[in-house]
């Protein structure tokens, strides 16, 4: 197909477009993370604790992002595409097989399965923390909150279908005004306080730590709130590149980041909330002059909205690179620009966000609230990634475990405390987002484990029949004008429902062409790669295409490409043969019952291969055949 578009690395426009989607989440993250901590009921605001948290905030954003994310785990790219399904296909393309294999399959699906389901609650905490600035300036508008938080969010999630290309451009521009007001906003506190630049000093985190263990919890689980959207940087690395992500990251957000931060701690310490007070606080808008607290809210709101963009963006490539992997059933996925490849639109995937951002924003009723399941699965999905980059670092950069190792244990010694952290997380909320990654979790093996077990060859042999005997046993058949495209497995055998039909009828048309489509474990194929096209005599052909995780692939594009290679046939005038499957669980066999049963489900209600593969629905003959599991 088409080789990977190149990036202009480091130009201004891709680096306020990374403003505008990579840093969405993560740059949100100062509405509600250092909120966190100072609530009712958990830390004070002297001092220790202040710079504590200044400390560990600060040096949790070095660690994970610009060091954990921004070097290394940017670095483990799939010709230029990031993702933790994009992490899971460098380590298969690179040979993994067997017991390995499966292993790192089901890593990456965990990790892939909470990171979409922890994505669906940041449009509801980022958009609910930014509606409630508004209680700052007056808290007659407390039960607007929200109606109007969902009156945004289906407001967003209504206009997807329309693609959100000519939006996009404004992303940049708004996120860059975003960061500059969080830093001016930061910089007027410090310069009241400006003691509090001493909290970068990594000994006050590990003194709040050492000497009061019993906080460790609520700081932990606070501070991780500020990481939640570094899988962004990583998976928007193939819209961007990893040149202009980094640039924006280092000179644009982690500033204006840091400042924020340290001016509410400046705020903190001069505005001296006491233990166990009933007051909420909101540093973020308060640090504000009352008459821009509105402005700000809209500043925010606006801010927000982007930030779930891009996370529903993601869940859209998401949801594309798991069906072109064969990791979930095939989904319908509508291409919202013709010039724009990364536009798509996901209906189901869309609906299932909407609905449960919806569902969590009227249970919870706050982001404070809200926050308690916020974090645990995105930090799960951080271990897993390390995982995998231990295995990238080992096999596919060939560091060895002298390399690999020490690499592993820096990241661990990072991610493991945040993961027990958010552990104490579940009892409150953070049992949402695992049940529902549970849930995807299940479904996408189950899927993964019917697929294999159709594909066994003690299963598979009966369904099919090779092409060589095929071919000297249609010596003297009659044949006709036209042209047969079959969909098989394999382009080298002949499925036996057409070939069932074949010896009822006893008549074939002049051409038959066997067709298998193959999704490679890369982005994109090149050109000169991606269709083998081979004659076995008798007008039988066999054709494979191949094509990347990433690209769209039609069945017109396939044979006018033939051409070439010596196989003349017009896409309107050929009959396609598609061999349907009837799953019939039985009682006992590979799988549960009850996993064949779900599996048969999924089978029978994906999107069919006729509109998958745009083949012309009035051209179509499908040969049914009963299988049982």
């Amino acid at each position: 197909m088409n080789p990977r578009p190149q990036h202009a690395a480091g130009s201004l426009p891709l680096t306020l477009g990374a403003l505008g989607v990579v840093f969405g989440d993560i740059g949100t993250s100062p509405l509600y993370a250092l909120r966190e901590a100072f609530r009712p009921n958990g830390l004070s605001t002297s001092p220790d604790h202040v710079f504590g948290v200044l400390s560990l905030t600060f040096w949790t954003l070095m660690l994970v992002v610009s060091i954990k994310y921004a070097v290394f785990v940017m670095r483990a790219d799939n010709r230029g595409e990031g993702g933790i399904l994009a992490l899971l296909a460098v380590l298969l393309e690179g040979g993994a097989t067997g017991k390995r294999a499966r292993f790192l399959t089901i890593l990456g699906l965990v990790g892939a399965a909470l990171l979409l389901a922890d994505g669906t609650i940041t449009p509801a905490i980022s958009v609910l923390s930014a509606v409630e600035g508004l209680t700052v300036a007056t808290t007659a508008v407390t039960p607007w909150v929200v109606p109007v938080t969902l009156a945004i969010l289906f407001g967003l999630f209504g206009v997807q279908r329309f693609g959100t290309e000519k939006l996009a451009r404004f992303f940049g521009p708004i996120m860059l005004l975003w960061f500059l007001t969080q830093a001016a906003l930061g910089i007027r506190w410090i310069v009241r306080a400006p003691q509090v630049i001493a909290a970068l000093n990594p000994l006050y985190g590990a003194k709040l730590l050492i000497n009061e263990p019993h906080v460790t919890v609520i700081v932990l689980g606070a501070v991780v709130l500020c990481v939640t959207g570094a899988e962004a940087l990583y998976a928007d690395m193939g819209h961007f590149g990893r040149s202009p992500i980094r640039k924006a990251w280092t000179i644009v957000v982690l500033p204006a980041l840091v400042l924020n931060y340290l001016g509410q701690g400046a705020f903190l310490l001069l505005r001296q909330h006491s233990v166990g007070s009933s007051e909420e606080i909101h540093p973020f808008f308060e640090m504000a002059p009352a008459p821009l607290i509105i402005p700000l809210v809209a500043l925010a709101t606006l801010a927000t909205v982007i930030a779930s963009q891009a996370l529903i963006t993601g869940a859209f490539s998401l949801a594309q690179q798991a069906t072109e992997l064969g990791y979930v059933p095939r989904l319908t996925i509508v291409h919202t620009s013709k010039d724009v490849e990364g536009q798509i639109f996901v209906p189901f995937v869309s609906q299932l966000l909407a609905v449960v951002c919806a569902l969590l924003v009227i249970e919870f009723k706050s982001s404070s609230n809200l926050a308690a399941a916020y974090g645990i699965a995105v930090v799960t999905t951080m271990f897993v990634t390390t995982l995998l980059l231990f295995d990238v670092a080992r096999t596919t950069w060939n560091w060895g475990l002298r390399g690999a190792v020490p690499l592993a244990l820096l990241l661990l010694a990072v991610d493991t405390p945040l993961l027990l952290a958010n552990l104490a997380k579940i009892p409150a909320g953070g049992w949402v987002p695992l049940t529902m990654g549970a849930v995807l979790l299940v479904l996408s093996l189950t899927w993964v484990w019917g697929r294999n077990t159709l594909a066994d060859p003690f299963v598979s042999e009966s369904f099919v029949y090779p092409v060589a005997p095929f071919v000297e046993e249609i010596v003297e058949a009659t044949r006709i004008a036209g042209a047969a495209v079959v969909l098989t497995g394999r382009a080298d055998v002949v499925p036996t429902s057409f070939l069932y039909h074949y010896h009822r009828t006893l008549v074939l048309p002049h051409t038959v062409v066997l067709v298998t489509i193959k999704t490679r474990h890369v982005p994109r194929i090149e050109d000169d790669q991606w269709l083998d096209v081979r004659s076995f005599g008798s007008g039988i052909w066999g054709v494979t295409a191949h094509h990347g995780f990433l690209e769209r692939i039609d069945i017109a594009h396939v044979l006018t490409s033939c051409r070439p290679h010596g196989l003349e046939l017009d896409p309107e005038g050929v009959d396609y043969y598609l061999s349907g499957l009837t799953l019939v669980p039985k009682a006992s066999g590979i799988l549960r019952s009850w996993r064949k049963r779900l599996f048969a489900f999924l089978y029978h209600n994906e999107r069919s291969v006729v509109s998958f593969f745009n083949i012309p629905t009035n051209r179509v003959i499908e040969l049914g055949r009963q299988v049982e599991l």
